[in-house]
């Protein structure tokens, strides 16, 4: 790659030589999540009323928004959720920050339960399928003796249209709460130690009676966006003084709901069982396995056991002897996600009744591109189709959609962002829509009596950006007989939400998967051609489309990224400052989004601050629902919130929201970026990102300029060494499972 910098002064410091491919790095077939940072005042439970949204005290600086993809950020350090929801930042709350078994320092000291010791009398149901956990576990049964569900039918008479949260337009009004209500949280809560400021998120969570419900459990602070078990422990033991210790069921059942919620952020949509046992016994949980038995009985979570492979000996296919089994668990909401997808992608492929008689083979010898007629061909024959490629590519699911309306089919095309679909109207469909729109009612065209959407074929872009509960809506949305293609770049981060919708259909092989043979062009095309095979090349960039810039230190790496974007690119490539966007790692550090936003704040749009932090012509970062960001700037603000311009849609965030919902813009993470390119990115790799960088991320990250891409490298050898080693993290989900044909059991 060139190391030069675009204005022509000299980089100083050597390049890191590109990478080669090793033989043995396994291929990459979806993203991970990279590692951030945030700062330690986030920890605090007074962080948690903030980011709340009940704080009294009007719009707070867009700090306050933990997202990084989408959702508001637990206030807790970001290593410690790491989160499809959002991603960089919050996905990797997950990880560093449980290391600290701080849960056991608050726990207080053990006591007998409440009531005499006499636990809650489990039904006939619950002590069976905790008892098959048991057997499972120990051995004594095969866990192939307890498949006895029978196999799922390829049409199902009814749907539930669910609404992913990923799919709401903008915020949510919220139902007025009685003061008397509030003021009776508050009184629990003072009494409990916890910030009043919270009442209003503790009655979102718990309903009207919710003063009482604190009072009988006080773990269920826990619930509550932000609260962190240690806080929870403090919480109950201001309330129940001697009766509170570490080996309460009534915490157990909080710290496994909690777990499993950040195993979500993390992307997870399901544990295996020695995961939460380890996670549990880490915070003081005395005897883990008793306190999983106990949330079998009570139904807080569901379990399952899968197969770790199909039976490969008479014996095993005969019921004999024992297949290997994963015994997870899951909170309903995902678990029965993955269950409605797979139903309804099962359904899609068996519901493809003979079309009368249609042209496709006409409309494939007029494709413009022989991947185009490879791809009209396959849905031509399949209810579901899966089709990769890069972002040349996006013109085949387009151009399907086009012969299927030629053919009299009602076809629509989706992309995840406003910017995809742009760009999809750019390779040939102006009638476009957005997920989200479509899924809301406000894009394409108008559901049914039922809740279906009158299409006969479904193109969906941007695919790996579908979290599990988004995909499910889109399919439950779909008719019988309807035809649905997933498109994407296999090379690009996950979604911001749980699963991997994407590549676990890709893995599965339940459908026909069309791999496109269009490559992306020029320089900015050859590197990321490069980087999706795991290796970092140099390519010639003659018109400067790709620059190196190495830094020393964070602090250089702000200072470099500001000279960029105010002055170097737009003088050497033409490419205003407004239409480049940063990239960067993580929310905090040194050569985080927040250190690099205000630095650019300062030399772009210096201002007070006086709408909440932020000033007329401000860029923003616009988070109206979890794994959504939206790009915009700031117009003006009032009593009725904060005025935003997001691609000439006119957004006002009400003053309690504005904490939550949005943060300056100028830089942002990968994960944020994802789904939407610009003239020209800035991508900051500062010397501590190692840890934050995988292939995907790269890709993602360099993949977000479509004329122009400066790197701003002090990341070393790190960097070629995430393209070569670093794989996708792995995600727990069962979509793949589910999607594949199992074996009717024995017996």
């Amino acid at each position: 790659m060139p190391d030069a910098a675009a204005d022509g002064e000299p980089t100083g410091g050597p390049e890191a030589p590109s990478a080669r491919r090793s033989a043995d790095t396994p291929p990459e077939d979806a993203a991970s999540v990279p590692a951030g940072r945030e700062t330690a005042d986030e920890t605090d439970l007074r962080a948690a009323a903030r980011a709340s949204g009940a704080a009294q005290d009007g719009p707070a600086a867009s700090d306050g928004t933990g997202t990084d993809g989408g959702a508001p950020v637990a206030p807790e350090s970001e290593e410690a959720a790491a989160g499809p929801a959002a991603s960089d930042g919050q996905r990797d709350r997950a990880s560093a920050q449980d290391a600290a078994p701080a849960a056991g320092r608050d726990a207080g000291t053990p006591v007998a339960p409440e009531g005499g010791g006499t636990p809650p009398k489990r039904s006939a149901v619950a002590e069976a399928l905790a008892a098959a956990v048991r057997a499972v576990e120990s051995g004594e049964r095969s866990a192939a003796s307890f498949f006895t569900e029978p196999a799922r039918p390829a049409a199902r008479a009814q749907r539930r249209v669910s609404r992913p949260a990923a799919a709401v337009e903008g915020p949510v009004a919220e139902a007025p709460v009685d003061e008397e209500v509030l003021a009776e949280v508050r009184r629990v809560l003072a009494a409990g130690g916890a910030p009043e400021g919270l009442a209003g998120a503790v009655v979102t969570a718990l309903g009207e009676p919710a003063a009482e419900a604190l009072r009988e459990d006080p773990w269920l602070l826990l619930g509550v966006a932000g609260v962190r078990p240690e806080q929870a422990d403090g919480f109950a033991r201001a309330l129940l003084g001697d009766a509170c210790g570490p080996d309460d069921a009534r915490r157990a059942r909080a710290l496994t709901s909690w777990l499993l919620e950040r195993a979500a952020l993390a992307g997870h949509t399901v544990l295996e069982v020695p995961a939460l046992r380890e996670e549990l016994a880490r915070r003081a949980v005395p005897d883990p396995d008793e306190a999983l038995r106990e949330v079998i009985a009570d139904g807080t979570v569901l379990v399952f056991q899968e197969p770790l492979r199909a039976p490969q000996t008479p014996e095993e296919e005969a019921g004999e002897a024992e297949v290997p089994v994963r015994t997870l668990f899951g909170l309903d909401r995902y678990a029965m996600a993955e269950e409605s997808l797979a139903d309804g992608l099962a359904r899609l492929l068996g519901t493809l009744a003979a079309a009368p008689a249609r042209d496709w083979e006409g409309a494939a010898a007029a494709a413009p591109s022989p991947s185009a007629a490879e791809l009209i061909r396959a849905v031509a024959a399949s209810g579901l189709v899966a089709h990769s490629g890069g972002e040349a590519a996006r013109a085949e699911p387009a151009a399907v959609v086009a012969a299927a309306r030629a053919l009299g089919l009602r076809a629509v095309a989706a992309a995840f962002t406003e910017d995809g679909r742009r760009r999809l109207a750019a390779a040939g469909d102006a009638e476009a829509v957005t997920v989200a729109g479509l899924l809301i009612g406000r894009e394409g065209p108008e559901r049914d009596a039922e809740g279906t959407l009158p299409v006969d074929v479904l193109a969906v872009l941007d695919a790996p950006r579908l979290d599990v509960e988004t995909a499910a809506a889109l399919v439950e949305s779909l008719p019988d007989g309807a035809r649905l293609i997933l498109s994407g770049d296999p090379a690009e981060l996950w979604s911001a939400g749980p699963g991997r919708v994407f590549a676990d259909v890709l893995a599965a092989r339940a459908c026909p998967v069309v791999v496109s043979r269009t490559p992306d062009p020029g320089p900015l095309g050859e590197l990321l051609s490069g980087i999706g095979a795991g290796e970092l090349l140099r390519v010639g960039a003659p018109g400067k489309e790709v620059v190196i810039v190495p830094v020393r230190d964070a602090g250089e790496a702000v200072h470099r990224t500001v000279q960029l974007v105010a002055d170097s690119v737009p003088r050497a490539i033409g490419i205003a400052p407004e239409a480049t966007q940063v990239v960067t790692v993580g929310h905090g550090g040194p050569a985080g989004t927040r250190a690099l936003n205000a630095a650019l704040k300062e030399r772009l749009n210096p201002g007070p601050g006086r709408f909440g932090g932020f000033d007329p012509g401000d860029r923003i970062a616009y988070v109206p629902a979890p794994g959504r960001m939206v790009p915009g700037t700031v117009v003006s603000g009032d009593a009725a919130g904060l005025r935003l311009d997001c691609s000439g849609t006119q957004v006002v965030v009400p003053p309690g929201r504005v904490a939550d919902a949005v943060r300056h813009g100028w830089a942002v993470t990968a994960h944020q970026a994802a789904g939407t390119r610009w003239p020209a990115a800035v991508v900051v790799l500062p010397g501590d990102a190692g840890p934050g960088l995988t292939r995907s991320w790269v890709y993602t990250a360099f993949g977000r300029g479509e004329r122009h891409l400066s790197v701003v490298h002090g990341a070393g050898q790190d960097l070629p060494r995430a393209v070569a080693e670093s794989p996708a993290k792995e995600r727990s989900t069962r979509l793949r499972t589910l999607l594949k044909p199992q074996p009717a059991p024995a017996g």
